[in-house]
């Protein structure tokens, strides 16, 4: 029973990790992406007329819609360069509730129209050694465009060129953090030459109203021409690659499980030689093969259900203290959470509990075959 118990907590707290990861790594992303972006089904840009965009935003349960202009320029701080990803947002971006967790400092602002500011994640700031503080600070864009001549030496006709000013550094996660520049939604349309054109919109969903219902409701304005995709869905690699750890984790440890219940299969089948003679009475007084099976199936049920029963309180214990009390941290003083995240999900549990009493009886069922075999005329 013992070991049935200590398999059990161990799937109850593996598990939990995975669900607090999967939730922490989706409340990140929360903090950068939109809870539903509009993206072209082909292509990387699309026209956005304004009667257009302000159908959308007459959509029930549509909140805030920003535009959205992204693509991979080269940005120089003093001589230091770096190909990175500027993100251009109209001015409603930062209503949407971004950079509520990570960290964030400097100030929310994305300039004016005279005086262009950017928000750096902190991997650019750092590679580019910004400092917020120093006066005329100044961060360098440049963008390719196609040459008048193809014969042309003069650079300036190869890139488009503008400045912006450095107002904020934040950090959300390694891959944002070391790509992403943020900027006014005029100043990338000018670089990139993008007119009316955008890459992407972003949503926040109205209060009241359901993701998945303005999910459904944007897919059938917009047509097969556009995807509508929500949080889990911009990154699905990551969150399937979670899922699918989950999953063969779980695999391993139902393994391990199996093999420890050799010992119940083990102590059932001595059990069954030592009482060869209890019961080939029982038979002569009239137990049938049935009866002597499910004795010991019974005997194996009663080890799955106490040893499953006792892990499982023991499991969501520790998954409650760790809760609470954070008993094992990450020991990553700049981590955006202190100690492991965990989470119960009631569906886990219900497997776990299943998958730990199949394999118990599983482990009985042979036992329960010897002793039924068992015959009077030769232990008498």
């Amino acid at each position: 029973m013992i070991g049935v118990a200590v398999g059990t907590i161990a799937l109850v707290v593996v598990m939990s990790v995975f669900n607090g990861l999967e939730d922490l790594i989706r409340s990140l992303f929360a903090s950068f992406d939109a809870e539903l972006k509009i993206e072209p089904a082909r292509g990387k840009s699309f026209l956005a007329k304004e009667e257009w965009l302000q159908s959308i935003q007459n959509l029930e349960g549509v909140a805030v819609l920003t535009e959205v202009i992204e693509d991979n320029a080269l940005v120089e701080y003093n001589q230091n360069q770096l190909v990175a990803r500027i993100k251009g947002v109209s001015p409603n971006f930062l209503e949407q509730g971004r950079f509520s967790n990570g960290y964030f400092w400097g100030d929310t602002t994305l300039g004016t129209d005279l005086r262009p500011a950017a928000i750096l994640g902190r991997g650019v700031g750092f590679f580019l050694s910004v400092n917020l503080d120093a006066p005329n600070s100044i961060l360098k864009v440049y963008y390719p465009k196609a040459p008048r001549s193809a014969a042309s030496i003069d650079p300036s006709q190869l890139y488009n060129s503008a400045v912006l000013e450095p107002k904020a550094f934040f950090s959300i996660e390694q891959r944002f953090d070391d790509e992403y520049v943020i900027a006014p939604l005029n100043f990338v349309r000018d670089l990139l030459n993008y007119g009316q054109k955008r890459t992407s919109l972003e949503i926040k969903v109205a209060d009241g109203y359901s993701v998945s219902s303005v999910q459904k409701a944007l897919k059938t304005h917009l047509g097969p021409d556009f995807l509508v995709k929500n949080t889990d869905e911009q990154h699905a690699t990551l969150i399937r690659t979670v899922k699918l750890e989950k999953l063969f984790v779980f695999l391993t440890l139902s393994f391990v499980l199996a093999i420890a219940s050799f010992n119940i299969f083990f102590s059932l089948s001595m059990l069954a030689i030592e009482k060869k003679k209890d019961i080939a009475v029982l038979q002569a007084m009239g137990a049938s093969e049935k009866l002597i099976k499910r004795i010991f199936l019974k005997q194996g049920a009663l080890i799955a259900l106490s040893g499953a029963l006792l892990g499982l309180v023991l499991g969501i214990g520790l998954v409650w203290a760790q809760q609470e009390f954070g008993l094992v941290s990450l020991g990553i003083s700049s981590a955006v959470v202190d100690a492991y995240p965990v989470r119960i999900v009631g569906t886990d549990l219900v497997w776990i509990g299943l998958t730990v009493i199949g394999i118990t009886l599983l482990a009985s069922w042979r036992p329960a075959i010897l002793a039924s075999r068992v015959r009077p005329v030769q232990e008498l």
